[in-house]
């Protein structure tokens, strides 16, 4: 048994904020929409985790600098010689915010929880189905069993939130609690005035404040989150002081924080960190006969000038995608490149594949099951901004005799059609994952079942046979070999034509927020801003 004494390690660790912050004061912040609940059991928008975070906590807690796993709920833990057992040990005298002890039936109703039907909603219950079991051995510890090998199974153990079981624990009461939260974090929930503001206010009674590692870390009195959908509107806020930190996008970045007020009383900061990236794409629906043929989804890759793409509507702020992840990742293969706007390979490939326009119509046709077939295909988009990227390329598309319809549809109308497999062409992306890659959700064909991410029908064997590899390789090193290949398999299919992923973070500040630095690796950290109170 190998084990890890967590408060040891932390003793060693730099304090991350300022010990000398004052404490006080309200930080506002916007939501770019507001909360459908805050029940942090069902919730799935990143908005209602942007709130929960501070309330819920989990067992560990990731370094915003070096990553490493640290102490927050368990004061320790050990991990078998073979990987397959974790035994953590719980704090003394951590309460929930109702003044409740925390024990270690409390962490093991937050796992079961993910398996009553009850709460059948919940979106993360795929990452649970690994264990064999989780055991109380006393009320302190508890134990994880995992059934395979499998390199995120401790990150999945560790990222635990704990939820108090004397309050969530009847599921048919438990689900219809929306409107508060309750956990054992360094603020608890105060208000939700619907259509204005959630209030989080400080929780005296946290077991952090007197650990050397928070010193300088959450210092506001209270949390207010504000709810400004439109970007335009949330940069007036800022500039009146009704807000003080927004994130910003990159032609609010560019284009519209300039004036008087800003350098003065109001900031803006461009960061880089090591966090993933969203990366946003068009994917081909590998059912449809006119997308069977890698060389015809090649060819229309070259069609779509990312280039000028990324320098009219990004000012050259983002990174062009090669492939089925973000292109900081240490998964993703440095010898991949993007595939170039190029009319002329494109027409070859087309012409290599079999198309021609046989009609003198100005579009490309083949015969396919006996039946003549034009170039032509519907991209399906529910995001009315990116309207002007599939624009332009359709525009470009004809050059090449290929025809291209843009649809916009409302949300629920994509999410159907993505569940039926009813589409040609769909414009979507990926968020924020682990940053320890794990490809199966959307490249294996075991995800090709109704309900999951591979809703393009992706299937490639090989491809599947080394997902399946490195999900069982622990060493990160082995891992990454065996993963880098998995990348330049998938972006040489061309399953989607990859887009663009996030290179900076940008944000506005007020000049009253205080910080020992702008960014750390792994985040911005306003979790260490302060303000004169």
């Amino acid at each position: 048994m190998i084990i890890f004494n967590a408060l040891l390690t932390m003793a060693l660790a730099a304090t991350l904020g300022n010990p000398n912050a004052p404490k006080g004061g309200i930080f506002y912040v916007n939501l770019s929409t507001e909360p459908s609940t805050l029940n942090a059991i069902t919730a799935t928008e990143v908005v209602e985790s942007e709130v929960n975070g501070y309330v819920v906590e989990t067992l560990l807690t990731r370094n915003v600098d070096t990553y490493e796993w640290e102490p927050a709920l368990a004061e320790s833990y050990s991990v078998s010689k073979d990987g397959m057992e974790y035994t953590f040990v719980l704090r003394d005298g951590v309460k929930f915010h109702d003044g409740k002890p925390v024990t270690a039936e409390d962490v093991k109703f937050s796992f079961d929880v993910y398996f009553m039907p009850e709460y059948a909603a919940v979106a993360l219950r795929g990452y649970y189905e690994n264990f064999e079991s989780v055991t109380v051995v006393d009320p302190k510890t508890i134990k994880f069993k995992v059934k395979t090998k499998y390199h995120l199974n401790f990150d999945v153990a560790a990222a635990l939130s704990i939820f108090p079981k004397h309050v969530y624990g009847d599921p048919k009461k438990g689900k219809r609690i929306t409107r508060t939260s309750m956990g054992t974090g360094p603020y608890k929930f105060e208000k939700w005035e619907k259509g204005k503001r959630i209030i989080l206010a400080r929780n005296s009674d946290w077991y952090g404040w007197g650990l050397e590692e928070n010193k300088g870390k959450y210092n506001f009195d209270k949390i207010i989150f504000r709810f400004a959908k439109d970007q335009n509107i949330a940069i007036e806020m800022l500039k009146k002081g009704n807000l003080d930190y927004l994130k910003l996008d990159e032609e609010s970045y560019v284009k519209k924080t300039s004036g008087p007020e800003w350098g003065k009383t109001v900031f803006k900061d461009e960061v880089i960190t090591k966090y993933t990236k969203p990366y946003n794409f068009v994917a081909f629906n590998l059912k449809r006969p006119i997308f069977q043929d890698v060389r015809v989804r090649k060819g229309l890759a070259h069609l779509m000038n990312r280039k000028l793409m990324n320098e009219k509507f990004y000012y050259n702020k983002r990174m062009l995608t090669a492939g089925p992840n973000y292109a900081q990742s240490e998964y993703s293969d440095p010898s991949v490149k993007p595939i170039e706007y190029d009319v002329k390979k494109a027409v070859a490939l087309f012409k290599e594949a079999g198309w021609a326009d046989t009609d003198k119509d100005g579009t490309l046709d083949k015969v396919i099951d006996g039946k003549k077939t034009p170039l032509r295909f519907t991209i399906f988009n529910a995001n009315p901004d990116r309207n002007k990227f599939y624009t332009m390329y359709k525009e470009d598309a004809k050059k090449a005799g290929v025809q291209i319809d843009i649809q916009l549809i409302e949300w629920n109308s994509l999410v159907k059609l993505l569940e039926e497999r009813s589409f040609d062409c769909i414009t979507l992306g990926w968020g924020n994952g682990s940053i320890n890659w794990d490809p199966k959700q959307i490249w294996h064909s075991a995800s090709m079942a109704k309900g999951g991410s591979n809703f393009i029908s992706y299937s490639n064997p090989e491809v599947d046979k080394l997902i399946d590899k490195a999900r069982e390789t622990l060493d990160k090193e082995d891992r990454k070999v065996i993963l880098n290949k998995v990348y330049k398999l998938i972006a040489d299919d061309v399953p989607y034509i990859f887009m663009f992923n996030e290179k900076y973070d940008f944000y506005g500040r007020t000049a009253k927020m205080k910080m020992k630095k702008k960014s750390y690796q792994y985040t911005v950290g306003t979790e260490y801003w302060w303000t004169t109170p």
